[in-house]
C-alpha cells in the first residue's frame, strides 16, 4: 500500500527534526511505544534543547536536501534549561521571515509538547509531511 502512494504522486518529502532530549524526543518515543503512525520520512536528531540549535544547523540540512524542517521542544515556561526554547521560539520566527525571502517559507516548524504528549507528536509530524507534499520538493534539492 505504501508503495502504491509512493507511485501516485512521485514525492515523498524528507524532514529532518530536531527534537529535545527531555520532552518531545520523549514524545516521538511515547508515540512509538504507543504504536501511533507517523511518517518514516521524519529523519529525527537529539538535542540537549532546542535553545542549543544554531540556525546554521537548520540552514545545512535544507542545504543537505531536507524539504521541511522542525524543531520540537519543551512547553513553553517548562523549559529544562529555563529559557532556551524560548530563545528557540525568536531565533525560528526569524529564520522563518529568511526563509521566506528566498523561496523556502512554510517548509520550517516549531511545535512545544511535553514527554506525555506522544499523540501530539504523531499529529504534528504528519500535518507537516502532508503540508510539505503539497508544497513539492525543496528547491534546493537536487535531481
Amino acid at each position: 500500500m505504501e508503495e502504491k502512494k509512493k507511485e501516485e504522486n512521485g514525492f515523498e518529502p524528507k524532514i529532518v527534526g530536531f527534537c529535545c532530549n527531555w520532552c518531545s524526543y520523549a514524545a516521538a518515543d511515547l508515540a512509538g511505544i504507543s504504536r501511533l503512525k507517523y511518517p518514516p520520512n521524519i529523519r529525527i536528531i537529539r538535542v540537549p534543547c532546542t535553545g542549543k540549535v544554531d540556525p546554521l544547523y537548520i540552514l545545512k540540512a535544507f542545504e543537505l536536501g531536507a524539504d521541511g524542517v522542525f524543531l520540537a521542544g519543551c512547553m513553553e515556561g517548562e523549559c529544562h534549561y529555563l529559557t532556551g526554547n524560548l530563545y528557540a521560539r525568536d531565533r525560528i520566527e526569524r529564520l522563518k521571515r529568511d526563509l521566506e525571502k528566498v523561496g523556502l517559507g512554510g517548509r520550517l516548524e516549531m511545535f512545544f509538547m511535553s514527554a506525555a504528549m506522544g499523540k501530539e507528536f504523531a499529529e504534528a509530524t504528519t500535518d507537516l509531511t502532508e503540508k510539505i507534499k503539497k508544497m513539492g520538493p525543496s528547491p534546493l534539492r537536487g535531481g
